[in-house]
């Protein structure tokens, strides 16, 4: 019974202050990453790795197979341009080529080339790529000689090698698992990918790198570092950071690696 003078609450009138959930929205910075159509490692990493407030925003192109011939054919097919374009469409802040091999397969100057082309693609975000990213890393971690770790074919895994030599880090010595899938890359258990790394470590290499985009790598960086006792970069870590890096946000996760310090969310 209801006395004069009071009301009826309304079990279902919405409270004076709604409170919402985390939306994933891009309030601090959007990043556009142009992959490999039939990958699924680097989006996910990159998403374990951002902060509340960074978003990723992922557009896909398709490679053939994972030898110098099939990232040639990728490389050179329109469906790169239009892929670009088509993430460039949406407000993002920065636009990230996510194939690491194919940047840096035939150099230094191929990697600047792509750049240049994305710029022209593209005009209005920062423009980074896998390569560029892995060599601004490697000079944050003030690494000299280095060792190297990839899924790679030989061939591949060579020109890795040469990169990354031709660009100040004479490597010390490196080991590959001749994976010429790109499916394949992505199943390779994160201990294995742990006592890879393990493998190629050297008392001449300052830093340990490992490369590609479709290979599991940042689940297991804090604990290489905390056994080795240098820094582990990899291709998809790099990427990220260097984002981080280009647009001045911190906005990383904690434990995946010390190439973030200075990048790390506020009271994340």
């Amino acid at each position: 019974m209801i006395r004069t003078g009071e009301q009826q609450a309304n079990p279902f009138a919405p409270p004076a202050t709604p409170s919402f959930r985390f939306d994933g929205s891009g309030t601090l910075c959007r990043l556009g990453l142009i992959y490999i159509a039939s990958s699924i490692v680097m989006d996910a990493e990159w998403a374990a790795m951002a902060a509340p407030g960074v978003s990723v925003h992922t557009t896909r192109i398709k490679l053939p197979k994972v030898t110098v011939e099939g990232i040639e054919q990728m490389m050179d097919s329109p469906e790169l341009a239009q892929a670009a374009r088509l993430v460039g469409s949406a407000p993002i802040d920065l636009l990230c080529f996510g194939g690491t091999s194919a940047s840096f397969l035939h150099g230094t100057a191929y990697d600047h080339a792509l750049i240049a082309k994305m710029k022209q693609w593209v005009p209005g975000p920062l423009i980074n790529t896998a390569s560029t990213a892995t060599l601004a890393a490697l000079r944050k971690v003030a690494a000299g000689k280095v060792a190297l770790a990839t899924p790679y074919v030989d061939a591949v895994h060579a020109k890795a090698i040469r990169f990354l030599e031709e660009n100040g880090h004479p490597v010390v010595r490196h080991a590959n698992l001749r994976i010429d899938e790109d499916r394949a890359l992505a199943e390779v258990p994160l201990s294995q990918v742990y006592d890879l790394v393990r493998s190629v470590d050297h008392p001449e290499a300052s830093a340990i790198f490992i490369s590609c985009t479709n290979f599991r790598s940042v689940g297991a960086i804090e604990a290489l570092e905390q056994s080795l006792g240098k820094p582990v970069i990899s291709a998809v870590q790099a990427s990220f950071w260097h984002c981080l890096e280009l647009l001045q946000i911190a906005g990383a996760r904690p434990g995946y690696g010390q190439l973030f310090d200075g990048r790390l969310a506020p009271g994340a």
